[in-house]
């Protein structure tokens, strides 16, 4: 195995969606499983395909491929393909919660900037966390700030997720009621 493709399953920290993802998920180590690897030590680049299954703590990834880029300080970019990617991961919880909500997404791609703590899901992208739901042809998630943006094609003829920006929001609990339960 090359020292890229080693480091990418022992060093993979660009997973957790969202400020508040589980923090203990950067601690563990990262497994994956494909039909086939390949690697370019000179290019710094992994490609992991068919039926790629990516862990790493409460984070798993499930695409048809990944393909993982290296810069030269370890900071780790990554591509995932499907019909869809689909990812989920348990959030940190936020108080009074005891236990974090766990956070579902899917799209045709998605592409991860470890450095920059950035997630973009392109084409027929779907969030759903806690009960809330929110779907359009792209959406941008800021990890560092929590931060994301939904944005449509603008055409009303495409499948679910697409055509005009979707969101189910649910009522959330008054604190003085949080308390009492």
């Amino acid at each position: 195995m090359s020292r890229l493709a080693a480091a990418s399953l022992c060093a993979f920290s660009l997973l957790p969606l969202g400020a508040t993802a589980e923090t203990a998920d950067r601690e563990k180590p990262t497994q994956i499983e494909a039909n086939r690897m390949s690697a370019d030590d000179v290019r710094r680049l992994n490609i992991f395909e068919g039926n790629v299954v990516l862990t790493r703590g409460t984070i798993s990834v499930h695409a048809e491929r990944i393909v993982v880029r290296q810069d030269a300080e370890g900071f780790q970019f990554a591509t995932a393909t499907g019909t869809p990617v689909r990812l989920r991961q348990r959030q940190d919880p936020k108080p009074p919660a005891a236990e974090g909500v766990w956070m579902d997404g899917e799209a045709l791609r998605i592409e991860i900037d470890d450095r920059n703590g950035k997630i973009e899901m392109f084409e027929r992208a779907r969030v759903r966390r806690g009960g809330d739901e929110v779907a359009g042809s792209y959406i941008f998630v800021d990890q560092r700030s929590d931060f994301f943006s939904v944005k449509s094609d603008g055409s009303p003829n495409q499948p679910p997720g697409e055509g005009r920006v979707r969101a189910v929001l649910q009522p959330k609990p008054q604190p003085a009621e949080a308390a009492k339960k």
